[in-house]
């Protein structure tokens, strides 16, 4: 994995001991980076390696810390609990990976890239957020002694009811697609109280079919009504037991649920902030659950699931999520009206997905390879080109297709976007029409390739 992180003017937060510690952390990187084959090799090399990391990082987040006490800064407690995510959950869990797998060359790589982006993601957007130049994203999470307890909870009770061992890997998951998902929506109120709790539980459908599957004794690989229905009463319970346990939510009953494909979920985390999003890797896959709270779903996100309708219901969710063979397209760009008029356009032929920022499309790219990215050149903190880069300097992403979206046409701007070597670049203002025909000219030259 021959990559080296590259310090760029906008990585500078304006913090001196800030941006100095940064800086550091990107050279331990690069070094970790420049490891040859055979240092890789030895495992001694790499653990001091990574425990140099992990010993400049934590030093680094404490000291953050003392100036963001300093300058009195709001949202100091939210900062301190992101940084303890990622040295208490993250780290520790990229650790034992390496442990598990001796240090391989695959695990090291891992590693970094998974450090490499959380640095770089958390630079350009909390520790931006330090100095007053946009906001954080994470300003609604439920209070931290809340969150622990429910972490405990939900681990304990995936080992109960679903027999799987979990680990945290996030409490700051994004909405990011990761493999092919189920997303049950539950919908909890109560009498005179105009607060409504939204509950999200993601499956990894392999989760559901090796689990729940198995324990009704059925041998396909494929889910069908019975076992959405089975895994439906079950992820009910689970929520059950959780809210048994948060003395505020308890008197609360479920109102409605609905099965949600992969958009209508993305679109609610695009629009609202949750106070819970955590993210788990268990034995079989992924899971995540998420609240939401106390805000309501626009109309028309789904078909509540009642006895008169649920056969009916679940059948049209399947055929909905089919087992598409249409190739994948994740567009990124930071207009909604670019974004969406897109992936209105192209979703009849092609699976896709839309996000609006460079973070956003790294996370979703890694969570979900798609075959196809349409980028948005020119967008704010995380561009088109950096994403670009990034994606080339991971061997795993290095051959994903990637075409620009750019507004400009002068020989100048286009001679700026060619020097980056996409797999082409596509004008925003061209006719609906021609933008299918881009497309569907690139699918029919990949193919032929």
């Amino acid at each position: 994995m021959n990559n080296q992180l590259v310090w760029k003017d906008e990585f500078n937060v304006g913090v001196e001991i800030i941006d100095k510690a940064h800086q550091r952390l990107f050279s331990i990187i690069n070094k970790l980076f420049a490891l040859g084959e055979e240092e890789k090799k030895s495992r001694k090399a790499c653990e001091e390696g990574i425990k140099f990391f992990y010993e400049h990082a934590v030093k680094h987040f404490a000291d953050e810390e003392k100036y963001m006490e300093a300058i009195h800064y709001d949202n100091l407690k939210i900062h301190r609990r992101i940084h303890r995510g990622f040295r208490e959950d993250t780290l520790p869990a990229l650790e034992d990976e390496l442990r598990e797998a001796d240090y391989s060359s695959d695990a090291i790589d891992h590693f970094l890239a998974v450090c490499t982006g959380w640095l770089i993601g958390h630079t350009l957007t909390e520790d931006r957020a330090i100095t007053g130049e946009q906001m954080g994203k994470w300003e609604e999470l439920l209070p931290e002694e809340e969150l622990k307890t429910m972490k405990k909870v939900i681990q304990k009770l995936l080992l109960q009811m679903f027999q799987l061992k979990s680990q945290v890997i996030s409490d700051t998951y994004g909405g990011e697609k990761f493999g092919k998902g189920i997303y049950y929506r539950l919908v909890y109120g109560r009498e005179q109280d105009e607060n409504i709790w939204e509950i999200f539980l993601v499956f990894e459908e392999k989760i559901l079919i090796n689990t729940v599957g198995k324990l009704m004794g059925l041998r396909s690989d494929k889910l069908d009504v019975m076992l959405i229905n089975a895994a439906r009463y079950t992820a009910s319970q689970f929520v059950c037991h959780v809210m048994e346990r948060f003395p505020s939510i308890q008197s609360y009953e479920m109102q409605e649920e609905n099965l949600l494909t992969y958009e209508q979920f993305q679109e609610i985390f695009e629009k609202k902030h949750p106070q819970v999003s955590l993210l788990f890797n268990t034995d079989e896959g992924y899971f995540s659950y998420c609240v939401i709270a106390p805000h309501l779903l626009e109309s028309g996100i789904g078909t509540p699931l009642e006895v008169n309708n649920e056969v009916t219901e679940i059948e049209k969710y399947l055929m909905k999520r089919g087992g598409s063979t249409k190739p994948k397209v994740l567009v990124v760009d930071d207009s909604m009206t670019i974004r969406e008029g897109i992936k209105r356009l192209l979703e009849e032929e092609y699976e896709v997905a839309a996000v609006h920022s460079g973070v956003s499309a790294i996370r979703a790219i890694t969570l979900d390879k798609p075959d196809l990215v349409l980028l948005d050149y020119e967008m704010p903190v995380c561009d088109g080109r950096h994403v670009l880069e990034m994606l080339r300097s991971e061997k795993e992403f290095a051959d994903v297709s990637v075409i620009f979206l750019t507004s400009k046409d002068d020989p100048e701007s286009v001679k700026k976007v060619l020097a980056l070597k996409p797999d082409g670049y596509l004008l925003k203002y061209l006719k609906p029409a021609e933008i299918r025909k881009r497309i569907r000219e690139f699918f029919e030259k990949k193919k032929e390739n």
